[in-house]
């Protein structure tokens, strides 16, 4: 079954996939996979600065890989997508399989 999207969304989901190629984007995301999480926990937990972590929410949620929740002062950012909570997990599921011995073919 082939997948049938058009030009504008080949381009978009193009988008999605370079915005997660970064480690630093990758792992924020992870951490909003189950629960609503605040920039500044999100910084602690990556040892990297809130105001980092603030520049890739925002590159994250204008691709609408993230959703913003504001409660009182503090926003907390959820992957609110079933779709990139599915296959976020199939594919770090993938990655975590072993890969017996004789599947692996040597590099040429």
């Amino acid at each position: 079954m082939a997948v049938r999207i058009n030009e504008d969304e080949v381009v978009e989901l193009a988008e999605m996939f370079r915005l997660m190629s970064d480690p630093t984007r990758l792992k924020i995301i992870l951490a909003c996979l189950d629960a609503p999480v605040s920039v500044g926990a999100m910084a602690e937990a990556l040892g990297i600065s809130a105001s980092l972590v603030s520049h890739h929410l925002r590159l994250l949620r204008a691709a609408r890989l993230l959703n913003a929740d504001r409660r009182g002062r503090m926003v907390f950012y959820v992957v609110g997508d079933p779709h990139i909570r599915s296959m976020l997990t199939d594919m770090a599921d993938h990655v975590a399989e072993d890969v017996p011995e004789a599947e692996i073919e040597p590099s040429a």
